[in-house]
């Protein structure tokens, strides 16, 4: 009986999802008047020309030019048709190809000599963000069910607090911001862990072993750092930032580290708990040795993949850096050292978790006999 009610919920909230992710791609198929930019939709597509292009160090791309015959879907000019101009590349680094169909965002929309022009700004992409969270949504629910949900509030209470700090951040200029990020990790780590696993000792020992782990990698890279007065280390290599490098950069390997150690955390702790469930009779001495053989076991597959995560962000500048004639050294120097620094102090507090969460975890759990 009951896991034919069970069946019966997952059917009704399969049905509930598969009609809202509907009614939601269908809204942003058309909700153009929403937008106060110009949108269009292309309805013709013509080749114009096409060239090669060499550079000094011999590298070669094509140039393409259309002429898009696009429809306008918004504002006063709604329902008339201009042509617009697009140069692509074959690479498409900063520029893109347009087929028909495409709705695009418009840019400098105005009359010359009677006539509509504008520039073309970029697709409109609500559509398929849409569909990816709805996505999203839908696996957790129909997987993980009532965990699933926790998970997914969590996901979005952290990326409110993220913005709001990002806001704090922008009006203080970036004055306080390692005392900012680390007030929100703390806060990160609390809210996630709390929705997920309840107000709890499982909660406890994760969010202490969480914190201290994180907080100690960060406190032994600071050491390292003044120790070699950070040679190696080339701030200047981070794009596009407007504040002091230094401290943003720390609060970003901060926040990249947080999350492993929390699942390293997690997952020695769940063992540990899972353990305790099914031998209550487990001392603390045998809950003590059993989460380090499982912090030993995951340590290495997360310190891998945190590599990635943080490596692989630099691998089409890197790829730009050797085709226009740089050496490895410098490209590495210039794109992935504080990748590779990252990752360093992300594995210290991977490292450093392990005896940590096992500690915490045989205190809370384990008998009073052997420690």
């Amino acid at each position: 009986m009951v896991k034919q009610s069970w069946t019966r919920q997952k059917t009704w909230l399969l049905i509930i999802l598969v009609v809202a992710g509907i009614g939601a791609m269908l809204f942003t198929s058309h909700n153009e008047q929403l937008y106060q930019r110009p949108i269009a939709k292309v309805t013709s597509e013509q080749t114009v020309a096409r060239r090669q292009t060499k550079d000094q160090f011999q590298n070669v791309d094509h140039q393409t030019d259309q002429r898009l015959t696009v429809t306008l879907m918004n504002g006063k000019y709604r329902g008339q048709k201009l042509t617009v101009q697009n140069t692509y590349s074959d690479s498409q680094p900063m520029d893109q190809r347009f087929s028909v169909g495409d709705k695009l965002f418009l840019s400098q929309l105005h009359r010359q000599n009677g006539k509509l022009v504008a520039n073309v700004n970029g697709y409109k992409r609500d559509t398929v963000i849409v569909f990816l969270s709805w996505l999203v949504i839908l696996l957790l629910l129909l997987t993980m069910g009532k965990a699933g949900l926790l998970a997914l509030v969590s996901v979005v209470i952290n990326a409110l607090l993220f913005l709001l700090a990002i806001n704090i951040d922008l009006q203080q200029n970036g004055q306080h911001i390692i005392l900012l990020f680390s007030i929100l990790a703390i806060v990160f780590t609390f809210i996630s862990l709390l929705l997920v696993l309840g107000f709890s000792k499982r909660m406890l020992a994760t969010f202490t072993a969480t914190v201290i782990g994180t907080f100690a990698a960060m406190g032994i890279s600071l050491v390292v750092f003044n120790l070699t007065h950070e040679r190696g280390v080339f701030y200047e290599s981070m794009e596009y930032v407007t504040q002091v490098p230094r401290p943003l950069f720390l609060a970003e390997t901060l926040l990249g580290s947080l999350g492993a150690v929390m699942d390293e955390s997690s997952d020695i702790i769940a063992t540990l708990f899972e353990l305790k469930r099914l031998n209550p009779q487990v001392t603390r001495k045998q809950l003590f040795m059993s989460g380090r053989t499982v912090g030993k076991s995951i340590m290495g597959p997360l310190v891998n993949v945190l590599f990635l995560i943080f490596m692989v962000d630099t691998f089409t500048g890197s790829l730009l850096y050797i085709k226009n004639g740089n050496s490895w050294g410098y490209t590495y120097a210039m794109n992935m050292s504080l990748g590779t620094v990252q990752s360093l102090i992300s594995g210290i507090g991977i490292v450093l978790a392990i005896p940590l969460v096992s500690l915490l975890g045989a205190l809370l759990l384990g008998r009073r006999g052997q420690v």
